[in-house]
């Protein structure tokens, strides 16, 4: 249940995370990520110049919204390793010959080093008394959560209402109900990135902060060096959502090997350790029960992309050459693309 707060990732690039120089060497990596990861980034990128592969490998790191990262490097911005908050964004590349196809084989995990699950970041003492989805909705709750068409983590906080009130979109009408009314009505604050969803919430602005269970460790663990109005809890919802970050190669990279070995890296125990004490959940079952105080907290129920596309893809066959959609292609279909229903909720303002 409740602890609290969040970090920083700013949008833009350093080379020099928490005063460390990681440009030298005489082989580059262009990191191109979004806006939330940075943290991680900052302490497994020189643990991976520590090692005898990375050694005299420097890296240039770019972070900012999702979406809009990945349409950068979709316009040849130099990239040789992507990090993006939801697959889609990976497929754009594919699509655009950037990223190759199996891109999903090339790694553990089908190529997901980290995640994180949907959490409720709220002011400290929880004066609002927020404990589950519903209480969203109470009068006079005002919520911040990031725009889902340049932000992938707003599809995953928007994911966790729609499948909890929807039994995982078998009950699509209840979930866009929700979500509908969540808009119209409480979203007071509509920023482009997670990152600068975090940000809005810590300015003071909105009452709650739907955000990655990351963010909102972190912001805790500020909590005893910013002002009183400033510090914060977080709650995890009874169901909440599974959030899976895809990595993949730039198959366009002027060194492939190393961006490879540095993709591989991300899956060691090491790394995925590192992984864990910024907040982020690791994905080895290893590592995963070694850390397991670090996310405290009981989920009755963690709704999945896999779980919810499956649903949303039946009977898509006959549109889609005898094949059902399945997983972020029949999510996106059905709810985030240009045609979908709360991409119109959204164009609508909230209004069905």
């Amino acid at each position: 249940m409740g602890i609290t707060c969040v970090t920083a990732c700013g949008a833009g690039s350093t080379d020099q995370p928490g005063g460390a120089d990681i440009s030298s060497g005489t082989r580059h990596l262009n990191l191109v990520a979004y806006a939330v990861p940075k943290p991680g980034f900052d302490a497994v990128i020189p643990a991976f110049r520590e090692t005898e592969t990375g050694h005299d490998i420097g890296f240039s790191q770019s972070y900012g919204a999702s979406g809009d990262q990945s349409r950068k490097v979709a316009r040849r911005v130099p990239a040789d390793v992507v990090n993006f908050s939801v697959e889609p964004d990976v497929t754009r590349l594919v699509k655009e010959g950037v990223v190759d196809e199996d891109w999903k084989q090339q790694a553990p995990n089908n190529s997901t080093p980290f995640g994180s699950v949907v959490a409720l970041v709220v002011r400290k003492g929880n004066p609002k008394n927020i404990r589950d989805w519903d209480d969203l909705l109470r009068p006079g709750v005002q919520v911040v959560t990031p725009n889902p068409g340049s932000s992938g983590s707003a599809k995953w906080n928007l994911l966790a209402p729609y499948a909890a009130k929807s039994n995982g979109g078998r009950d699509s009408r209840a979930g866009l109900d929700y979500v509908s009314e969540l808009v119209r009505d409480h979203v007071t604050v509509v920023p482009k990135s997670g990152r600068e969803a975090t940000t809005a919430f810590e300015q003071g602005q909105g009452d709650v902060l739907i955000s990655y269970e990351n963010e909102a460790i972190m912001l805790s663990r500020d909590n005893g060096s910013v002002p009183a109005d400033e510090q914060v809890d977080y709650i995890l919802p009874p169901q909440t959502f599974k959030i899976e970050n895809p990595v993949a190669v730039v198959n366009g990279s002027t060194d492939q090997s190393a961006a490879t070995s540095f993709v591989d890296y991300l899956f060691t125990p090491t790394a995925q350790e590192l992984w864990a004490r910024e907040g982020f959940r690791p994905v080895v079952p290893e590592v995963i029960a070694r850390t397991h105080d670090l996310f405290p907290g009981d989920i009755a129920k963690l709704w999945t992309i896999e779980e919810v596309g499956a649903v949303l893809g039946a009977g898509t066959a006959a549109g889609n050459d005898g094949k059902a959609l399945t997983g972020w292609e029949a999510v996106d279909t059905a709810l985030f693309g240009a045609k979908g229903a709360i991409t119109e909720i959204y164009n609508a303002g909230g209004r069905q």
